[in-house]
């Protein structure tokens, strides 16, 4: 099942169970997807390309997060908060930390990298293998730790 099928049976069950973050979150989601697929000019998007959107909005939510934490809206974190646990659910399984160095360290040695001036062959060649698994500020601080 994609995506987009997956949000429309969730938008009705949401509809249903009178649940109105789930449902707005989903709305929004879905109006992301079909700006996406407008901008470039398909019918539909790959799955590659959901999975972007999906990342793009996740990440926007978690940065607005931050922000509303640290100007004392305790008010909007929560409403953040329930959203981004609402997005999680469509987001394929996270790798854990280790996962993770484990393919920084295996594309290091794929591209041959040796220090911190290789920083953009690898991210590179890494992002798209954990793209939507790994949070790309995690990614980075690895790929860090691993040249350094």
């Amino acid at each position: 099942m994609s995506l987009l099928e997956q949000l429309n049976q969730d938008m009705k069950q949401a509809m249903k169970n009178k649940e109105k973050d789930k449902l707005t979150v989903i709305r929004m989601v879905k109006a992301a997807l079909q700006n996406e697929a407008i901008k470039s000019s398909h019918n539909e998007l790959s799955n590659e390309e959901e999975l972007t959107v999906l990342s793009r909005e996740l990440k926007q939510r978690k940065d607005s997060l931050l922000e509303f934490k640290n100007a004392d809206r305790l008010d909007l974190v929560e409403k953040t908060q329930v959203e981004i646990d609402i997005l999680v659910d469509y987001m394929p399984e996270q790798l854990s930390e280790e996962e993770v160095s484990e393919i920084v360290k295996q594309t290091i040695s794929e591209v041959n990298a040796t220090s911190k001036a290789d920083m953009g062959k690898v991210m590179g060649a890494l992002m798209p293998k954990v793209k939507g698994k790994a949070d790309g500020s995690l990614v980075n601080k690895l790929v860090l730790k691993q040249l350094s």
